[in-house]
């Protein structure tokens, strides 16, 4: 143990000690979804990476950057929508970083800047939508929102993917009066069927009136029909009218017989 003291304290040891110390410091490993942006004496070099790659110590800074898609929770945000309703609405946000240099060097803080204009985006677009559009028309109002994002983040590198609104949380207020809404359009809508219904039927009517009036045999077998059913309940008594037309032939007949005496 004296010995390696010894050898460690000498020149020799002292100069690989010294290569071993520089070595660790230029050495420098990145990940596959990973790039290391170099600044040599604070001047911007480029991005490197992935693998094994050296810089020099103590003159050379790296920071990594990640490449992979980040999730991006934006928190529930009260607005007044276009026309006058009060909403809480959160939304979630997917981007990733393409251009390394610009996210270090451009922005401060890439994520937290990125974080602040989907919060300020998303309260933009709602005082811009009517509540329905926001209820029905979620699609437009998720691409506007990705848009919006995307162009004021693309100077600092980043591309945002997806924005997606997730929730909308609605005054109870609303909600009873959607309710009511909701009810009432469909009382309206089981009165048209029925309206429709009863002129469908109306037209059928018409129609076969046509065709007694056209063949007026037909209201006899109509009558007949009529009396078949009707006689099926035995327990009941059942004043049935006889038209004259049923009349008419016997009435003929006796007029015949007398003539003929």
């Amino acid at each position: 143990m004296s010995g390696l003291l010894a050898w460690l304290f000498s020149p020799v040891g002292l100069v690989v000690l010294l290569v071993i110390i520089v070595l660790a410091a230029a050495v420098r490993i990145v990940q596959e979804y990973e790039r290391g942006v170099i600044f040599r004496l604070g001047r911007l070099i480029g991005a490197k990476g992935p693998g094994l790659f050296f810089i020099i110590p103590f003159i050379d800074r790296m920071v990594k950057v990640d490449l992979r898609v980040v999730t991006l929770d934006i928190p529930a945000q009260e607005a007044i929508t276009r026309d006058n309703v009060t909403v809480k609405v959160n939304a979630v946000a997917y981007f990733r970083v393409v251009t390394p240099n610009d996210a270090i060097v451009q922005v401060e803080d890439f994520r937290r800047a990125t974080f602040q204009i989907a919060q300020t985006s998303l309260r933009s677009v709602l005082g811009q939508s009517d509540l329905d559009d926001l209820l029905s028309r979620r699609d437009e109002i998720n691409q506007r929102l990705q848009q919006i994002i995307d162009e004021q983040t693309e100077p600092w590198g980043i591309k945002v993917s997806i924005v997606e609104v997730k929730d909308v949380e609605l005054p109870d207020t609303m909600k009873r009066a959607m309710a009511r809404q909701a009810e009432a359009e469909r009382e309206k809508r089981a009165k048209v069927i029925h309206a429709e219904g009863e002129f469908q039927a109306a037209q059928r009517l018409t129609e076969a009136a046509g065709v007694i009036q056209a063949e007026p045999a037909a209201l006899q077998l109509r009558y007949l029909q009529t009396l078949s059913e009707i006689a099926v309940e035995k327990n009941s008594t059942i004043i049935f009218p006889v038209p004259m037309e049923f009349m008419e032939a016997f009435v003929a007949k006796l007029h015949k017989t007398d003539k003929e005496a």
